[in-house]
């Protein structure tokens, strides 16, 4: 079957060839980045947690949970609001700089006070929060260069934001290799961090002054209060969800010890992994799509796109799920080796918690679109709660095993909630049932390859599951003329990619 560029013109859900050019180029730049970054910080993790130790990895890990819920204090939402307004109003790109400058130093501060404080009220000991002193200091330093990577969103240069991304990444790991190496310790490990997120800063600002855009002083009253305003219930949406998803860490740190915890983050570089790499990449993408699309008041083409998101989720979810789950043992050895036997458990039932959350933030993108971010921070309010009251129950009966049971309930009933919400078509849901009931069967059919080869060999279950997959969907149909288009669109974006499609068209007419 010949492969044609034009083909990908029958979707209904791009605006022009011009649009679907640059949409699939940035589409590509980033998910060749996500793979070379979220692959180096995979194999980063690995180093850590074998290097470390399970204990040492339990003081990293609840560090790090603690600054990834900090970092939402000194964006505030606003990051949200950049995008989608510079998307639809580039003129505005050096005011709303302007907002994010003079506002997310001041915020960087309360962060860092809110962490210390933090750390006191659950109970933690003092090393431990003598490294949290040090490390926090990069909520300032990430706050400067997340404000300039907004604005190059924004401006759909995810290409530059791509490589940035690759570099410092590399920049990270060797420093950081270079830390331990020298038995520095996690004193040397986070000194590490803060050189190369200020090397981050310096990256974007070079390439937003190079754009043209520069801080528009003052930025005014109205525009403050509006970014502020609105960008209000993104971060508090963005602190809920980032806290029933970290802090089981920090309760098992207070309940259960650092040993525990250093078993639940293993399992944790996996999942997360999965859905930074299977899902964040498109999403970011096609946000500044999805909000022209929403601005211009085309719902045909808003629902088409949703149904090509949640079809390409499940389409990479599902196998892999099947996959991490049916081969979670070895997975955890292989990779951190036997001290982490512990992490097994948890793996086994929280790749399901990947599935689900994939499929939540593509209709939560599509309600942040809509403006409706208020109701998703009350969806996240209410997951929040029920994930720490579950935590609290879980914890202390069944260990670190309590942790994804509790996640992977929340995230469902989550899921349900905003796809209620939307009050999608009952046409809507005829085609995506019609579109992707072939890839579940080709699911239960890898599911049933793994339980026959893995007495065998894990890695010959793999192959097999992976390869049943592949053939089923193909030959079940799932992929139709309009997914095989955006994918021919993805190819031809791809360096070389152009020249692939051409090689592929000449041997089918051989």
């Amino acid at each position: 079957m010949a492969l044609s560029p034009e083909a990908f013109s029958a979707p209904p859900i791009l605006l022009d060839s011009g649009a679907a050019n640059r949409t699939a180029r940035n589409a590509t730049a980033l998910m060749l980045s996500a793979i070379l970054t979220k692959g180096l910080l995979f194999l980063w993790q690995i180093y850590l947690a074998r290097s470390l130790g399970v204990g040492e990895y339990g003081v990293y890990g609840t560090i790090s949970a603690l600054m990834i819920i900090g970092a939402t204090i000194p964006d505030f939402g606003m990051g949200m609001i950049v995008i989608r307004e510079v998307a639809s109003h580039p003129q505005d790109a050096g005011r709303y700089l302007a907002v994010t400058l003079t506002a997310s130093p001041i915020l960087a501060a309360a962060g860092y006070l809110a962490l210390t404080l933090t750390a006191i009220f659950l109970g933690y000991s003092s090393g431990l929060r003598a490294l949290l002193a040090l490390a926090a200091f990069s909520l300032l330093i990430d706050a400067l260069g997340n404000m300039a990577y907004n604005q190059l969103i924004a401006l759909e240069r995810m290409v530059a934001t791509a490589v940035i991304s690759i570099v410092h990444t590399a920049v990270l790991v060797i420093l950081g290799v270079a830390a331990l190496a020298a038995n520095t310790g996690l004193w040397g490990l986070y000194a590490a961090i803060l050189v190369a997120g200020a090397f981050r800063v310096i990256a974007h600002w070079a390439v937003l002054r190079r754009a043209g855009v520069r801080p528009a002083f003052p930025p005014g009253f109205a525009l403050t209060s509006y970014a502020f305003a609105n960008g209000a219930p993104f971060a508090l949406n963005a602190f809920l969800s980032l806290a029933y998803i970290h802090s089981d860490k920090l309760l098992a740190t207070a309940i259960i010890g650092t040993q525990g915890t250093g078993q639940l983050l293993a399992s944790f570089v996996i999942v997360f992994g999965v859905m930074e790499l299977l899902g964040t990449p498109m999403l970011v993408t096609v946000f500044p799509l999805m909000s022209r699309l929403h601005h211009e008041d085309s719902q045909e083409k808003f629902t088409s796109l949703l149904e090509r998101l949640s079809f390409f989720t499940l389409l990479a979810g599902l196998p892999l799920a099947f996959l991490t789950s049916l081969l979670a043992q070895p997975l955890s050895t292989w990779f951190f080796g036997g001290n982490y036997l512990g992490a097994a458990a948890v793996l086994r039932i929280m790749i399901w918690y990947a599935v689900a959350a994939m499929l939540s933030n593509v209709f939560s993108q599509a309600l942040a679109v809509q403006n409706r971010q208020r109701w998703l921070l009350a969806l996240r309010l209410g997951g929040l709660a029920m994930s720490i009251a579950l935590n609290l129950i879980l914890l202390p009966r069944l260990g670190i095993s309590g942790t994804p049971i509790a996640m992977v309930c929340t995230e469902l009933v989550i899921l349900m909630l905003i796809l209620r919400s939307l009050s999608l078509p009952a046409e809507w849901w005829q085609r995506i049932v019609a579109h992707t009931w072939r890839v579940g069967l080709a699911a239960l059919a890898l599911a049933g390859v793994i339980l026959l080869f893995r007495t065998a060999h894990p890695l010959l279950a793999a192959l097999a599951g992976l390869s049943t997959f592949t053939v089923v969907v193909i030959i079940s149909g799932a992929i139709t003329e309009q997914d095989r288009a955006m994918i021919t669109r993805l190819i031809i974006a791809a360096p070389g990619g152009a020249r692939f499609i051409q090689f592929w068209n000449r041997k089918e007419t051989e």
